[in-house]
Formats: structure tokens, C-alpha cells, sequence
């Protein structure tokens, strides 16, 4: 009995104890959970994968036929972010499938045209007056083109600009007396944009080499291919192609016709719209629902090739096949020779690998209607679901001069042409500062900005560097109120960088509170320096490698460097072996410069400061002269030596302007003073506007005699004083009279 009670003592104190000194943590109902801006709600929707971790997920490709521009970056770098950061970032496992569109009007088109222009010029550009009329009559039908009320006014611009060209063309060969082949060859190429249509429009049809259509695509496919791996955007997981899955396609449309919702008509085959949007079970046009009525978009959709007459049942019907029609490639089908319609490509091929739906469907903003909106159409009704892809994103325009970047419009800068003036890792920049699904113009303020942000980063990566190595590792000191706070703002700034990229990957405020935590380490540091303190090595170690790794999350490194942005080899060489003696040097230096100062020795002093800008740059050494002590930073060579470019150009306009300030001031002295020469009693007597005086020479009557009125006394007499004042300045005693 006595050892049952004592048992249950023992339990009830044991209970006691538990219940006492633990209490569960309460879990935060507001945990925070990434939402994805999706074009189906036109709201930030909570993202759940259809599968656990795993993400499914399509872009759409380019059409390959001619040099990507940076609209096309728009979506590929926006994309390869969101992409990283799903799966660096938040640990999903994402399965990215990409297509490359190798088969549309505009490759048709292109492929023929350029065909047929290159012959004429080898074979055509015989005569002068056959290359006249060729060039007159493309001048006319671009003259329609731009004189039309239907022609956009930036179409107009482009046409402009190739009449001007082809003008300026043909006025060199009509100026031309004894005419070469190569005369006639630089009029056509004057011309090429006008002539290509022409050509067409005689020749087109008499195309019949496949091999024509797959040149094309086949060269701007693998040049779009560098152009990603340039800017670092990564390669898909899976990589589609229209011509590889032609059959795919034909065996698709037969179970969309099967299921009643496309029919067959002339050899071509189209969606049956009116079908679709009777079934109860469906839902015609969910991105863009406004568009319904936009024949033009529609048909801009189908295509320049697009046949002409009373095929549809109705004119929203959109082509799945296309009847081959002469000089176009073609397929068999059961419906007769032909190719795919543009919008049934994408259905087939992102269906052959992520099925009847999907995760996450992305594009450029400008392909919501027709094309985004006819893929969920046809596909649903092929697979008789409502809901092909669970969350669409799109991503905004890139502008130029307010203008769409676009091929058509002819006011595109190629990947190749921003790369040779400036780095994908800019590039990048400036797409992070700006919201993914939103319309950013391409200009040299916005990539200013981009190089402010890269050099605070790489500023701040070589200041931690420096501090850490001045610091052993492993050095641990009492907290101070400042250590405090820092590790408190760096905990609260990853906290709210993280609520951001939940907020649909907010890039833009990423950046900004990653600057705002880069101020506050260098404040800190600072500080320190200013009361001989070292700082916390580990704070300065985890800010600088937790920063490092975003920016790795989002692309812009891509190397595995601990903290900051990779270096060459030279570079880590140096920062291994010569750092010491670096910073021996540049302490011996800094007691040569003490002397001099103190000696007021401007040799020695000039010396020392050719040391740090000229000579250690070139080594790919930054000294820097602080009120603590010299610091030593190793960059590559050849950033310091554009940074020196920078500088010294920054140096000479600040001294052109300081001239020209100067040569400005003397103009206005040179011109106050000859104005002053005149002596206010005489400066209004031979002015035709005035015909009596007073006795200081101030009017007093207009030229018709009339005395003038109050507010013209009031006027005439204040322009008298300022010019007694002027006078007497330059002239006078300098007393009032």
C-alpha cells in the first residue's frame, strides 16, 4: 500500500513538473504563403501544386525566324527568376518544359522571301530600268501601306523609314550613268523590305523546296539558344518542337472533332467556338473575356497566310489546320495536305508531357488573346476538363520610347547589341527592379539605375570581404547595443524579404530592403571603425552570404563564390597570396603619406596617389584612404580600370561644365557692362515708342502724344532705376542718386 502511494505521488509531481515548466508554442495563424499574380483571376491567388512539391509548368517559346530581341528577355529572364525561386527558394520540384515554335506564318514568310529576294539579286539585278519598275512598285505598295486610315501610326513610322531607305536608293541608281551589277544589287538592298513583298506576291507560289521553310528556324533557334546562355538564363528541363510532333497534332484535332467542337471545311480544320461556348461545362475566353468581339486580334492570330473566303461557320472560328496552299510546306493528314494552325502547337505539346493539366503556364503579356485563350479552349475540349492550366502568368511589356519593343514594328534592340553595351548581370538588375507582370520601359535611366544597384552590392560584398579578413575567424566579443541591433535588423529583413517573395515574387521590394540592410552593415561598420572596435565577424559573414545566396536564388551569380560575385582566377589568386602583403604595403605607404602631409611634400603626396589610382588598379588592387588606416580590396582589373574610365570622364565633364559656368559668367559680366555704359537719363530718349520726357529722361507720353497710363509709368520707371543701378555699379560712385 505504502509503495502503490508513493507511485502515485511520485506521477502526480511528475505531472506537476511537466504542466509547470512547459508550456506548446502557439503556432501563428497568419503564416505567410506564396501567392502568384494569375491572369485567370486577375488577382494574387495562393499557390498549391496539383502534386505535393511538385510543379508542372510551361513557357511558351519564340517563333525562330530572325535575331531575339530584349522583348523576348522580358519574358525568358522574368521567367527563369520565378523559376529559381520556386525551386532555390521555396524547394519546390519544378519540371519546366519550353517550346520552340519552327513552324508559323511569319517563318513562311520570312523563309520564302528571303529565298526570293537573294535570287533576284543574283540573278534579277540584270537591267536598270527592270530594277526601276521592280523598285517603283514596291514604293507604291508601301505608299498604300502608309497612307492607309487603318495603318497604326507606329506601323507608319516603320514604313517611313523603309520608303526613306528605298527613296534614298533609287535616287543613287537614277544618278548613275554607266550602271554596275553591284549598282543595281545596293538599290534593291535599299529596298528590301518593300521589294520583299512584291517578290512574293509574283513568286511566292512557285516556292517548293521544303528545305526553304527548316533553314530558318534551324539557324535563329540556335542563335536564340547563345542568346539565353548569355544572359544566364538556364535551359529548359524539356525542349518541345512544333515539326517534331506533327502527327501528335493530327491525332489531337481528331478527338476535338470527335468530342463536336471542330470541324472540317475545305481541307482545312477549325475550332468550333459557337459549340464550345454553348457546352455549360466550359468557359470561352477566361484571360481576356473583353476581346470577344476583336475580329482584327483574332485574325492577327491566325495568321498573314491565313485563307480567305466562307470556310468557318462563323469569323471567331479559329484554324487547328491549315489547308497547304502553294509555295507553303506541308503535312499529310486525314483531312488532306497541310500544317498545324499556331494556337493548336502549344496544346499539343505541353500535353504530351504534363497531360490533361498543369501547374503553371507562362508567356508575354501579349499572348493572352487569341492565343492563351484559344490553347485553354481547344485543350479543355480535347480533354473535357474546365481547367487545363491552374495559374497563368504573364509577363509585361518591355517598352522602347513608349513604344512595345516588337519585330514588326522594327524598333527592337537584339540580346546581342544590349549585351555589347552592357552585362546580363545588369540586365538582370533592372528586371528585378521592376514588377515581373508589369509594362517596363528600356531606357538609359533604367539601366542606370541597374549599375547603381550592382555596384552598392559589390561595394558592400568587398567591404565584408575586407572586414573579415582583418578579423580571425572564429572571433567572438561581448554583444554590444550595435551588434544587437544589427542581428535584430537582419533578422526582421529576412523575415520581411521573405513575406515579399510570397507577395507574387516581389522583386522590386527585395531590392530595396536588401539595400536598406547594406546601408545599415556599413553604417555599423563605420562605427566600429570610428571607435577602434572590431566588428562581429559572424553577423557580417551570415549578412554577406545570406545576401550573396539571393542574389545566386535569382540568377545574377551563378558561381558557388561564399559571399559576393565571383572573381577570376588571377583575382583569387591574389586574394590568397599577395593580400598580406597588400596591406603591409599599404600600411608602410600610408606612414610615407603622413610624412608628406605633415611636410606639406606635394611630390611625394602626387606619388601616392598615382600608386592608388593608377598603378594598383592595374593589378587589380583598390586602395582606399581611410580616416582609420588604409583598406585594401582585390576586384578584377578590369572593372577597376572602367571604373577608372568613369571616374576620369566624370573628372573632365565636371571640368567642362565648371568652364563653360566660367566662360558663361564672363559672357554676362562682358554684357552687363556694355549694357551698363548707357546712362539711365538717355536710355529711353531714342525710343520710338515714347515722344515727351521728364527731366530725369523717364517718359511721360506714348508717340501719339498721349500721356501714358499708370501701370506704363509704373514699369518705365522701374526699368529707369534698374539701369541708374547698373550704371552707377560698372560707372558710377556706387551712391544711390
Amino acid at each position: 500500500l505504502l509503495l502503490l502511494l508513493l507511485l502515485l505521488l511520485l506521477l502526480f509531481c511528475g505531472t506537476c513538473v511537466m504542466s509547470s515548466t512547459w508550456k506548446a508554442p502557439i503556432v501563428s495563424p497568419n503564416e505567410e504563403k506564396l501567392k502568384l499574380y494569375n491572369s485567370l483571376t486577375r488577382e494574387k491567388d495562393v499557390f498549391v501544386p496539383k502534386n505535393g512539391n511538385q510543379v508542372t509548368w510551361y513557357g511558351c517559346g519564340p517563333t525562330v525566324y530572325d535575331a531575339s530581341h530584349m522583348g523576348h528577355a522580358r519574358s525568358y529572364i522574368t521567367f527563369d527568376i520565378m523559376r529559381r525561386v520556386l525551386r532555390d527558394y521555396f524547394k519546390y520540384d519544378v519540371l519546366y518544359v519550353m517550346n520552340i515554335t519552327d513552324l508559323d506564318d511569319k517563318i513562311i514568310l520570312k523563309a520564302r522571301q528571303q529565298y526570293l529576294f537573294e535570287k533576284y539579286v543574283k540573278e534579277g539585278c540584270t537591267e536598270k530600268d527592270t530594277v526601276l519598275t521592280d523598285i517603283n512598285e514596291a514604293a507604291e505598295t508601301l505608299k498604300k501601306k502608309i497612307d492607309s486610315p487603318d495603318t497604326l501610326p507606329e506601323k507608319k513610322e516603320t514604313y517611313s523609314r523603309s520608303m526613306a531607305s528605298l527613296e534614298g536608293g533609287l535616287q543613287a541608281l537614277k544618278e548613275v550613268s554607266n550602271v554596275t551589277h553591284d549598282d543595281l544589287v545596293a538599290a534593291a538592298e535599299a529596298a528590301r523590305d518593300a521589294l520583299y513583298v512584291v517578290l512574293d506576291k509574283r513568286m511566292g507560289a512557285t516556292v517548293s523546296d521544303q528545305s526553304i521553310f527548316t533553314s530558318v528556324p534551324l539557324k535563329w533557334e540556335e542563335e536564340f539558344h547563345k542568346d539565353l546562355n548569355a544572359l544566364n538564363v538556364e535551359a529548359p528541363d524539356v525542349l518541345k518542337r512544333v515539326t517534331e510532333v506533327i502527327p501528335e497534332i493530327a491525332t489531337f484535332i481528331e478527338k476535338i472533332i470527335s468530342n463536336g467542337f471542330a470541324y472540317e471545311s475545305n481541307g482545312s480544320v477549325y475550332f468550333d467556338v459557337t459549340a464550345f461556348k454553348a457546352d455549360p461545362n466550359h468557359h470561352y475566353l477566361k484571360l481576356v473575356p473583353e476581346a470577344g468581339q476583336s475580329i482584327d486580334l483574332l485574325m492577327e492570330g491566325e495568321g498573314a497566310l491565313a485563307s480567305e473566303g466562307d470556310e468557318k461557320k462563323t469569323p471567331f472560328d479559329f484554324a487547328l489546320w491549315k489547308k497547304s496552299k502553294a509555295g507553303e510546306p506541308e503535312w499529310d493528314s486525314p483531312w488532306g495536305k497541310g500544317r498545324p494552325g499556331w494556337h493548336i502547337e502549344c496544346s499539343v505539346m505541353a500535353s504530351e508531357v504534363l497531360g490533361e493539366s498543369m501547374d503553371i503556364h507562362s508567356g508575354g503579356v501579349d499572348l493572352k488573346f487569341p492565343h492563351h485563350d484559344n490553347e485553354l479552349a481547344q485543350s479543355e475540349a480535347y480533354f473535357g476538363n474546365d481547367q487545363w492550366v491552374n495559374y497563368f502568368i504573364h509577363a509585361g511589356h518591355l517598352h522602347i520610347k513608349g513604344h512595345k519593343m516588337s519585330k514588326s514594328l522594327k524598333n527592337f534592340i537584339t540580346i546581342k547589341e544590349a549585351l555589347a553595351t552592357y552585362t546580363s548581370r545588369q540586365i538582370r538588375f533592372m528586371f528585378l527592379l521592376s514588377p515581373w507582370y508589369a509594362t517596363l520601359d528600356y531606357s538609359d535611366d533604367a539601366m542606370e539605375t541597374a549599375m547603381v544597384y550592382e555596384k552598392s552590392f559589390n561595394e558592400f560584398f568587398l567591404n565584408i570581404q575586407s572586414a573579415l579578413h582583418e578579423t580571425k575567424a572564429h572571433t567572438f566579443t561581448k554583444f554590444d547595443a550595435e551588434d544587437v541591433n544589427l542581428a535584430s535588423q537582419f533578422q526582421k529583413t529576412k523575415a520581411d524579404i521573405h513575406t515579399a517573395l510570397c507577395d507574387s515574387i516581389d522583386t522590386p521590394t527585395v531590392m530595396r530592403l536588401s539595400r536598406e540592410l547594406m546601408s545599415s552593415v556599413n553604417k555599423y561598420m563605420q562605427a566600429k571603425d570610428s571607435t577602434s572596435q572590431k566588428p562581429q565577424a559572424a553577423i557580417l559573414r551570415q549578412i554577406g552570404t545570406f545576401l550573396t545566396q539571393l542574389l545566386r536564388t535569382f540568377g545574377v551569380i551563378s558561381s558557388n563564390s561564399e559571399i559576393g560575385f565571383p572573381t577570376s582566377s588571377s583575382t583569387s589568386s591574389l586574394n590568397d597570396a599577395i593580400l598580406p602583403k597588400m596591406l603591409e604595403f599599404a600600411r608602410i605607404r600610408e606612414a610615407v603619406r603622413k610624412v608628406a602631409l605633415a611636410n606639406k611634400d606635394k611630390a611625394v603626396l602626387q606619388l601616392c596617389d598615382v600608386v592608388r589610382d593608377d598603378v594598383l588598379p592595374n593589378l587589380g588592387v583598390r586602395l582606399e584612404d581611410k580616416e582609420l588606416g588604409p583598406v585594401v580590396k582585390l576586384v578584377d582589373r578590369e572593372i577597376l580600370m572602367k571604373e577608372r574610365e568613369q571616374e576620369l570622364a566624370m573628372k573632365a565633364e565636371k571640368e567642362r561644365k565648371k568652364k563653360e559656368a566660367a566662360e558663361r559668367k564672363a559672357r554676362d559680366e562682358a554684357e552687363k557692362k556694355e549694357k551698363a555704359k548707357t546712362k539711365p537719363e538717355e536710355m529711353f530718349l531714342n525710343d520710338p515708342a515714347y515722344s515727351k520726357f521728364d527731366a530725369k529722361g523717364i517718359p511721360t507720353h506714348d508717340n501719339e502724344g498721349e500721356p501714358l497710363p499708370k501701370t506704363a509709368t509704373k514699369k518705365v520707371a522701374k526699368l529707369w532705376k534698374q539701369q541708374e543701378k547698373l550704371h552707377n555699379k560698372y560707372f558710377g560712385d556706387g551712391k544711390k542718386k
